[in-house]
């Protein structure tokens, strides 16, 4: 079965000006070949036209040189949501979720990716709830951009939030235990 099954994915990769053949083989098979078989009565395959598509062009260019039309932002609203004004945000482990309010839906082959004090943090996603684990205490800024491979196409205004963590030395932080003796066999 694998021969015939090779043999017609073959049969369709030829060029549409090849030939094919096709005859029964001594152990019953069906073969199908380029080349037709000395001594072996075969008969002509006859195949369809292949499918073409023409290349699809648009209807309106864009014209380039168009500046006004570069500078303008493609959302229209592009902003963090959950970072507290006027408190400072509670995360004794450092991680917390901030979403992302955007207008409209993001576009495909857009993706957000946050900026963490002037710095690109973790991967890019389509996701507008975006996740920031184990950030240090202390004054932040953070945005948001929207991005395209690694062009920035747009990003929020900076908005700065503190983070509040527990101390190490904290009498309500738990005590670290101290691993267990292994206990050693008895001689």
């Amino acid at each position: 079965m694998r021969p015939l099954i090779a043999c017609l994915l073959l049969a369709l990769t030829l060029p549409a000006s090849a030939q094919i053949y096709k005859y029964i083989d001594s152990n019953g098979n069906t073969v199908f070949t380029n080349q037709p078989p000395d001594g072996t009565t075969a008969e002509t395959v006859e195949l369809p036209p292949t499918n073409t598509v023409e290349m699809q062009t648009p209807s309106v260019p864009v014209d380039s040189s168009n500046t006004s039309v570069q500078n303008e932002a493609p959302y229209a609203v592009l902003s963090l949501t959950g970072i507290p004004d006027e408190e400072a945000m509670r995360a004794n482990n450092g991680t917390f979720i901030v979403g992302v309010n955007i207008q409209p839906r993001l576009q495909p082959g857009h993706r957000l990716r946050l900026i963490l004090d002037g710095e690109p943090y973790s991967q890019a996603s389509n996701v507008p709830s975006l996740q920031l684990t184990n950030v240090d205490r202390g004054e932040h800024s953070l945005a948001v951009a929207v991005v395209a491979g690694e062009r920035i196409i747009q990003q929020s205004n900076t908005e700065t939030f503190t983070v509040q963590r527990i101390s190490v030395n904290s009498p309500a932080r738990q005590p670290a235990t101290p691993p267990r003796p292994t206990p050693r066999p008895a001689n």
